[in-house]
Formats: structure tokens, sequence, C-alpha cells
């Protein structure tokens, strides 16, 4: 999934009605008195609210569509999953998900699954069986929902035996099915069914309420501004300890980390350093950097596809197809002077596309020997862009014709400031080398835009470099199927393409004998590392704040060494936490306190929920050319 800090618009409270009701108007005037008052309640209006911040909303609510980290958020809360995942170490366990047990065929390819009888749609009181299981499955496999065919990989097709009973089956045993099923939705037949699949994969918003089985239900959303979770009552696990969570959208991490000062914000996610320095001298809060299982990147237009024998366009220039082009700027990186200045020191350097330090038993990073390691040297990478074609003359690097190179595109993305600062060094890195590079910084739906852009129905990728960055899974696979050219106009968005890792991809998704997988991932990651689709930049860590003088039972996903706000996976963090008997706020003053639940008296108006306040669609915002 995408990593998710982004930026954001500041939006104002509305103008509810000219006309309110004696009770109406009572009840906005109590909900901004207290959200002025000192040492704020977890209680609104009798309501127990946690209120989080972050720097970036759903791009999309609809499970096909949405691609980064916040959407995956929305979704484990709103939807239970076929397996749960162990808070702990994120192990496959049966007391979190749908099934209560499982088992296959000796040769791995059958798996059947019993379901728990207790958990119920939302908005019917109806039972989850498994039609509904088999149905989220199989739409996804004969429709080619991209989003989730890298889960689905070598399942066959799915079968709901009885109401409680249903089989896999696979077309060859699957190492990370378990991991897998433990991260996607189960979506309810009755609603997803009505749509064709165009429909379901393409245009439907799922607007709230975002019928789901999970322990929270989305019941109110204003784009760039907020989204309202609340909680499921009848949750066949219990009913959560909040009645609802708000996520409140921030144009910058500085005005988020002054909001969690003032108590204005229960948590967040993507502080700088000098919000984590602020809020770490305060004894209610705790503001900790936490190494997450993803990586920052610099990434190439590497497409070069094929359509009945015919080129497909392309709006990159043509020199970032050859891979000892893209190589070459491998040894323009300072990746160690990008973590200390650009990250403040909060990140590693990064060498492969599978996170350092972070599996265990086992370790699927490979760190490259260190005759083949790239290290920043500016007069290597010349030469070996000399050596591949590209001399130097007069200043001015040329293409293997003999022509100036031109104009190389470099974004950054505006919402996240250590983009931009990379983006900089990179720029002045790549223009000591003879390359013109304009560097522009653009917000993540112009970044996507273009990543994606067709023309007349074509793939028609209209990039050059871009910095983003991913969160890998539980299990490597799925984060390195986005270099297999089945992803191309995908989760792909270098549009690289290799036959070789695309079958090596296959073999190891199958092979259950784990040091031989093993030594299949690592070879993959070499292929990557080789041909330099990505630079990778940085091991970056998230860096979050949670308040513990009004709140008690945060759950760290995995346990020790996870997240506590924005979990990875799963929903423990928002089942579990609740208030603190007898806390209070730890400062004064907020400006982003939402009113929930205004009722209203003889007009109707509505539940009223406007805040501080951004992921996709925009321009590019700077543009500097040199």
């Amino acid at each position: 999934m995408r990593s998710m800090c982004r930026s954001w618009r500041l939006a104002g409270l509305a103008a509810v009605t000219l006309l309110l009701s004696v009770g109406c108007l009572w009840g906005l005037t109590s909900a901004l008195a207290a959200s002025s008052s000192p040492r704020p309640s977890p209680s609104i209006n009798g309501k127990v609210v946690l209120r989080l911040g972050w720097l970036a909303d759903a791009d999309n609510l609809n499970p096909f569509i949405g691609t980064n980290s916040s959407a995956f958020t929305i979704w484990y809360m709103n939807y239970d999953s076929l397996v749960g995942l162990s808070p702990v170490d994120l192990s496959p366990e049966k007391t979190t998900g749908l099934a209560t047990d499982w088992k296959s065929t000796p040769d791995g390819k059958t798996w059947t699954f019993t379901l728990r009888r207790t958990a119920k749609w939302q908005d019917n009181g109806q039972p989850v069986t498994a039609r509904d299981v088999a149905f989220t499955f199989n739409f996804i496999i004969q429709n080619n929902a991209t989003n989730w065919t890298s889960y689905t990989a070598n399942i066959k097709k799915v079968t709901a035996v009885d109401d409680y009973t249903v089989r896999f089956d696979c077309s060859a045993p699957t190492p990370a099915l378990l991991n897998s099923l433990g991260e996607m939705p189960i979506l309810p037949e009755h609603i997803w069914s009505k749509m064709s699949p165009s429909v379901a994969l393409k245009t439907f918003p799922n607007s709230p309420k975002i019928i789901g089985s999970g322990p929270f239900q989305c019941v109110d959303v204003k784009k760039s501004n907020y989204l309202v979770m609340q909680a499921n009552k009848s949750y066949w696990r219990g009913a959560p300890h909040v009645d609802s969570i708000v996520f409140e959208m921030f144009t910058n991490a500085d005005t988020m980390g002054q909001e969690m000062k003032a108590g204005g914000i229960d948590g967040c996610l993507g502080l700088l350093q000098a919000q984590m320095t602020m809020l770490a001298h305060d004894s209610g809060i705790v503001a900790k950097p936490i190494q997450v299982n993803g990586y920052d990147e610099l990434g190439f237009n590497c497409y070069q596809g094929m359509s009945d024998g015919k080129p497909w366009q392309s709006l990159g220039n043509p020199v970032l197809r050859d891979w000892k082009f893209r190589q070459a700027l491998q040894w323009a990186v300072d990746k160690n002077k990008l973590c200390q200045i650009a990250y403040g020191g909060m990140a590693k350097p990064a060498d492969t596309v599978i996170t350092a330090d972070y599996y265990h038993n086992p370790d699927w990073h490979w760190t490259p020997p260190a005759d083949q390691a790239y290290t920043f040297n500016l007069a290597k990478a010349g030469q070996m862009l000399t050596a591949a074609g590209y001399p130097l003359k007069n200043g001015v690097r040329l293409d293997k014709t003999g022509k100036p190179i031109g104009t190389l595109r470099l974004w950054a993305r505006s919402s996240y400031p250590q983009s931009i600062t990379c983006g900089k060094f990179m720029t002045g890195w790549f223009q000591s080398l003879g390359l013109k590079i304009n560097f522009s910084t653009v917000d993540d739906g112009a970044l996507e835009s273009a990543l994606t852009n067709t023309v007349n129905g074509k793939f028609t990728p209209d990039y050059d470099m871009f910095e983003w960055g991913w969160y890998n899974d539980i299990d490597p696979g799925p984060g390195l199927s986005y270099f297999t050219t089945s992803q191309i106009d995908a989760w792909s968005d270098c549009a690289w393409s290799d036959p070789q890792y695309d079958a090596l991809y296959k073999q190891q998704s199958t092979e259950m004998n784990q040091q031989k997988r093993l030594q299949m991932v690592y070879q993959l990651q070499q292929m990557i590392y080789e041909q330099t689709p990505y630079i990778p930049l940085a091991f970056s860590d998230d860096t979050e704040a949670w308040n513990t003088s009004r709140w008690t039972d945060w759950v760290q996903v995995p346990a020790k060494v996870g997240n506590v706000v924005f979990p990875p996976y799963g929903y423990e963090t928002y089942f579990s936490v609740r208030p603190k008997a007898g806390g209070g706020g730890s400062s004064s003053g907020t400006k982003g306190v939402l009113i929930l639940g205004i009722v209203v008296g003889v007009l109707v108006v509505g539940a009223v929920v406007y805040v501080l306040i951004k992921r996709r669609r925009g321009t590019v915002t700077e543009s500097v050319e040199e």
C-alpha cells in the first residue's frame, strides 16, 4: 500500500442554517464551549470520542479503487477479514477473523475454512455467510480486480460448501495464503452483487454509511476535512470502548503537533523532528519514531510495453528506459546525507525494496555484497553514463544519437517536506552530471494522475522521475509483485518489465520450502537492484504521538516494535483503547475539535462535523528549472 503522508487544506466551520431550533442552537453552543475549555474530556455530549490527526485522508473508500494506507485503515475497521492476524506478531490466528478454524489437503492446494456464526452485517443484522466470502474472492478473480490480485494469486475458485463452510481451490500451494487472507476485506454480497463489475471496480464511491461487519462503521466523511467511524455496538467480539473515532485532516505537521499538545486531538501520525521534540517534554503524551515495514524511493518511467506488436506510447524521456542509464544514477545519490538532513536522522539509508532489520525467521531482506553496493560517487556516476553511451560534451549530457538528452522532470510530493528536501539535493547532484533537471512539487493526486495517464484509452504514463513510498506487507510477496509485468497500469508505478523476473516471481509464489523461497526472494531483489526501476532512498520511521493522560489500553502492532496510533494491519488498538479513569487533558486550547451529533429540534439539519483539515487530484504547485 502507498505510504500515508500528504498535504491538506484548511476548512472553516460552515453555517448550518439560518433557522435552528432552540435545542439545536443549545447543542452547538455547548459543543463550541467545550472546544475552548482547558483539559478537554474524551466525552462530547455524553459520547466517548477519540480524535486522531493525520496528513492524508483515504484516497477512495472503495476497496477496489483506493490505494493509500489511510484507506486500508478504514477498511480494516469497517470490514472483517477471513483470517485474523495476531496483534502480537501478525501471525494468522483464529480469534479475531471470521474463520474459527481451517485445514488444508496434504498437497496444499485445497483449503477449507469454518466461519463463526455470530458475525452480522451492519445494515440488516443478517449473518455473514460463506456465500459472502465466496462472492468476494470470486469477484476479484473473475474480474481481475488488480487491487487484490497479488493476494489471490493461485486461487482458482472459492465455493460456499454450506452457510458456514467455505472451500478454496488453488492451482498450486501458496506459502503466503493465510497472511494474504488476513489482509483482505470480506464484502457483503447483497450490496456489491447488485452492481456491474465496471461500476464496482471504477466508479462506485462506497459512500457512508459503509456496510461491513467490522467493529466500526464509516458514517460520515468530508473529503480533505474529516472522517467519522462509529462503533458497532453489536460486534461479535463485543462493543469497542469508544463511541466514535474521528480522523481529522491537517495542512501540515506543525499545526497537527500544536493540536496534539493542546489536547485537541488524542493521537497523530506524520510529525517532524521539531514536533517530536516539543511533545517529548509533555508527561501526558508519548511521542516516538517507529520503524515500519516500508521504504521511500525515487521511481523512474521505464515503460516500453507492446500491444499488437506496436509500442504503446510513453511520455517519459526515452533515456529512462535504459537500465544502465538508471543504474548510473545510483552512484549520484548520497543517501546518508538525505537521511540525516531531509529526515532529521529518523531514517536509515535504503538499499533494496525489502525492509532491512524488520523481518526475522527468515530475514527476507537481501544485503548487497560490499563489492556490489552503490556508494555516493559522482565521478563514477559520470563515468558509467559515458560508458553506457551518454557522453558529456560542453557540460551537456548527450543521448546515444549525439543529441542533448533534454529535460528530465523530477517530482517531489508537496505534502511531504522530506520529499522536497530530497528532491532539491538530487536535482543538484544530477545537474552536476550534465543533466537538465526540472524540479517540481506536486500533490499526490497530480502524481497519481501522471502515473496512470491514458491517451485514447491506452496507458500512456506521463512522467520521468518521482519520489514516493510504500508500506510492505506481512509477507514480501505482494511488494515484489509490483514489479511484475501484470501489474503495469495497476500497482506498478515504474512500469518496468522483465520476463525473467516475472518467471522467478511466479516460481517463488508456490515454493513451500522456505529456504528455497528465500533464495528466490533474494534473486528478485538483486534484479531490481541491478536494473534500477527504483532507487530506494530511505527506510524511514513513522512518527507517532498518543495521549496517555486521558487514554489507556493503546495497542502496539506488532508488539514492542510496531505502530500504536495507526497500526499497519487490523483494528486492535481502536477496539481496545478506552478513556482513562479520572484522566484529563494535558494542555488548553484547541482549534480542531469536531462537533458531533448536534440534534435538531423542529427543523431537521442533521449531524454537523467541520474541522481542521488532503490525498489526490491536483496540480503542480512549484516549478524550478536550472
